[in-house]
């Protein structure tokens, strides 16, 4: 099985801590729609007997675009890949994008159901206006809540973003978030630390004076709050920055975490085939001139088995799956497999780490610090 993500490269307004490939000008976008089915076209010999079990739009802000332009690209896909039966077709989308009414009455909902969509992945990353004004976020709070009432009567497979550590945000008011998206009965949470990005504008208005630094000792309360709260209420910490219940975790983002090959389709979109990673460049006028050219605007590195055994490494840890000591001799050889088992000693002895059933696995207090764990089992500067 595989993945198709196609990247949408629009916002209205920047956020102030996205460091993403966007433009605020849709001067471009139909230009780049065509773009995108012509680089679907172009592709297709990359999954020759591999079925897409998934199709991701995510940016930038997907639910930019019109219902025809997401029908056009979903059956671009179809007529050129062979896709499963019932495939996870996620949407990527912005509150204020999910509260207008379309034509006949029928509400944005509707019609993403009528093209394919059957999960949508919604932005809300606050409920409080404080924290939406100082992300630059375009929705408030009351779109946020009167989108996720609408959303819940047509979609049962919704996810929320949230974000935590954010500047002048209390364990109280995060506690309110949490509780906000459970009283909707949202089967999926991912949720990520306010990170800053080096040249966007939160990282200027910091080091302004404007806004106070981000307090990491305050996100990692935030984060534990987090599990605590939505493992009570039946959610299960799949990944570092993901929850869901049971039947509802990302089959997207699982795929990324177990190494299935995607397709990034876009401009900065990035490709895996298991051996290599690719990406498109970041540019939407070069990528558009590109594809028109019959050119595939990628860049691409083969992976040492170094770079794989890290790989591995680097996501497994942050999933439930741990990494399988197994896997590591068979696919790397014993001389990874034991070089693993000693750098992590002293996380085990720590307390951060453990080993259960063959797999190595952060403990709950070690998933905070899983990625800064995670580089230093790397192996460096080895064929």
């Amino acid at each position: 099985m595989a993945g198709i993500y196609i990247h949408i490269p629009f916002c209205k307004q920047a956020c102030h801590y996205c460091d993403f490939h966007f433009s605020t000008s849709l001067k471009k976008k139909d230009g780049l729609v065509k773009a995108l089915v012509k680089e679907i076209e172009l592709r297709k010999g990359e999954f020759k007997n591999i079925t897409v079990e998934t199709i991701y739009f995510g940016g930038g802000t997907p639910s930019l675009l019109t219902i025809d332009e997401l029908r056009f690209l979903i059956s671009e896909v179809y007529n050129n890949y062979e896709v499963a039966k019932n495939p996870e077709i996620t949407l990527e989308a912005n509150p204020d994008d999910l509260v207008s009414v379309r034509a006949q009455s029928r509400t944005i909902f509707e019609d993403y159901k009528r093209v394919g969509v059957n999960r949508l992945s919604i932005g809300v990353q606050s409920f409080f206006e404080a924290d939406l004004k100082l992300m630059n976020r375009a929705h408030n709070a009351d779109e946020a809540k009167s989108c996720l009432k609408e959303a819940t009567k047509h979609f049962d497979n919704i996810s929320i973003d949230l974000i935590y550590g954010i500047p002048g945000l209390t364990n109280n008011n995060w506690i309110k978030n949490i509780e906000t998206v459970l009283s909707y009965n949202i089967p999926h949470i991912s949720s990520y630390a306010l990170t800053v990005e080096p040249k966007t504008a939160l990282d200027t208005f910091i080091k302004n004076g404007v806004i106070d630094n981000v307090d990491d000792d305050l996100a990692q309360q935030q984060f534990h709050i987090l599990i605590e709260k939505l493992e009570t209420s039946g959610f299960v910490h799949y990944e570092l920055s993901n929850f869901g219940k049971h039947d509802y975790f990302s089959k997207n983002n699982s795929a990324y975490w177990q190494g299935k090959p995607y397709l990034g389709i876009g401009p900065s979109a990035h490709s895996f085939n298991g051996n290599e990673r690719g990406w498109n460049v970041r540019n939407n006028s070069k990528y558009i001139q590109s594809i028109e050219q019959n050119i595939l605007p990628i860049e691409a590195e083969i992976l040492s088995t170094t770079d794989k055994y890290n790989e591995y490494v680097m996501t497994g840890l942050r999933t439930v799956w741990g990494v399988s000591l197994e896997k590591i001799e068979q696919d790397f050889g014993i001389q990874y497999k034991k070089y693993l088992l000693e750098q992590s000693e002293k996380y085990i002895n720590q307390h951060l780490l453990y080993i259960d059933d063959d797999k190595l696995l952060v403990t709950k207090k070690g998933k905070f610090l899983s990625d800064g764990i995670a580089s230093d089992l790397f192996k460096i500067n080895l064929a």
